[in-house]
């Protein structure tokens, strides 16, 4: 049985190992959101392709405002998209807007809240330097500039810099298919009605939407009953699919048999267990050249170890690296208490209101208890190394994705 963090490098490696390429597809720029980089991107020309100001104010040689007050000739005006022709010169300025072009011979930008105007003349106010307000040619990105690398993932500020550069379509890693398959008799689909002893399968719900969320492509398949030839039936074909992730049927029990239908298949386990609470049967290995995952069925703990094991796995066979866990720190509203030697991962709710952010588990019922996950926006770690926590002890926090 691995601690999570070891059981996470070993879903690392395993994949790193495989040395898999991504699919490719070229996308228009408007439809990269949230995909990941399959090329170069360099600069087709100097950023910012002008001296530039960053103030509305006055464009001046700075010598001229050595000493201060002093008054200088207004000889024009220049805004944002155009170009005083001049050269300036010396005991003149030029009116400037933000974004404009700074005048040949200008070297500095006084802000407009320093100066006074009159009639062809402005009283500066304020000294300014040589560079004051100014972003010289170039001194963002120059020409053939590699901007962007493969692997990048397509976040807002990625997209406004594709657009500057005008690379208007996108050399795209295809998100990984994920193959959803949860197993049980007791399972029955969200829009039938079960009887006292059957649950709804809102593990194919939950598990879709995390593979949206990591950047994956869900692929949900028909839920498998526990008997052998129809769970090797679906497993098979989720196998055909880049990851396959099982939910259910990993445990101890007479009718868990997803790990002998995975090992009469010729499956390599990287684990068959991990030191963690809710998630400890949790399973990952490779079969017939795809990865697969067995994750516990009790909705928790399916959506825990989705998020510390299926999340790298699915960044990788997207062509980026594993992005981190987003742990931080926060101070315990309440103490902390808990027995079994494990890594625990509790709901719980952390708010910024009083400055730091503060933490405080919430009360639950267990793994199965998905009411409780929904007002929770963290979960939070208590490691096996240290099992009980005073009120104001600083703990580490995971978000819940998409809640923070």
């Amino acid at each position: 049985m691995l601690p999570y963090v070891e059981a996470r490098r070993k879903v690392i490696e395993t994949i790193t190992a495989a040395k898999l390429a991504p699919r490719c597809a070229y996308v228009e720029l408007g439809q990269a959101l949230g995909c990941v980089l399959a090329e170069n991107v360099h600069a087709d020309r100097d950023y910012p392709p002008f001296d530039r100001s960053t103030r509305d104010g006055f464009a001046v040689r700075a010598a001229d405002t050595a000493r201060v007050p002093v008054t200088l000739d207004m000889v024009g005006e220049v805004k944002a998209g155009g170009m005083y022709t001049g050269p300036l010169r010396a005991g003149q300025c030029v009116q400037i807007m933000t974004g404009a072009g700074i005048p040949v011979g200008a070297d500095a930008v006084v802000m407009i809240e320093h100066t006074k105007s009159a009639a062809g003349s402005v009283l500066i106010e304020r000294a300014a330097e040589a560079g004051q307000n100014v972003v010289p040619r170039g001194s963002e990105a120059k020409a053939d500039q590699l901007l962007l690398k493969p692997g990048a993932r397509m976040g807002y500020p990625e997209l406004a810099l594709l657009g500057q550069v005008g690379h208007v379509r996108v050399k795209i890693a295809k998100p990984p298919r994920v193959a959803i398959l949860s197993t049980g008799d007791e399972v029955v689909e969200v829009w039938q009605q079960p009887n006292a002893l059957q649950i709804r399968n809102s593990n194919t719900i939950s598990l879709a939407a995390q593979v949206e969320l990591a950047g994956g492509e869900p692929v949900p398949l028909p839920n498998a009953p526990d008997h052998i030839h129809d769970l090797r039936k679906r497993v098979e074909r989720g196998l055909q699919e880049d990851i396959l992730v099982l939910s259910g049927g990993v445990s101890m029990g007479k009718y868990d048999l997803v790990e002998v239908v995975l090992r009469e298949m010729g499956a390599s386990f990287g684990f068959d267990a991990v030191a963690i609470r809710p998630g400890k049967p949790a399973v990952f290995g490779t079969c017939n050249g795809r990865f697969f995952f067995g994750l516990p069925g009790n909705p928790v703990s399916t959506m825990v170890t989705f998020e510390l094991f299926v999340v790298p796995a699915i960044d990788m066979l997207s062509g980026a690296p594993p992005r981190p866990l987003p742990s931080f720190k926060a101070k315990l509203a309440a103490p902390v208490k808990q027995k079994a030697v494990l890594t625990h991962f509790l709901p719980a709710a952390v708010d910024w209101t009083r400055g730091d952010p503060v933490v405080k588990e919430l009360p639950w019922q267990g793994s199965g208890d998905i009411v409780t996950l929904t007002q929770a926006n963290c979960f939070l770690i208590v490691p096996e190394s240290k099992l009980e926590f005073a009120a104001g002890d600083w703990v580490d926090v995971l978000p819940r994705r998409g809640a923070l």
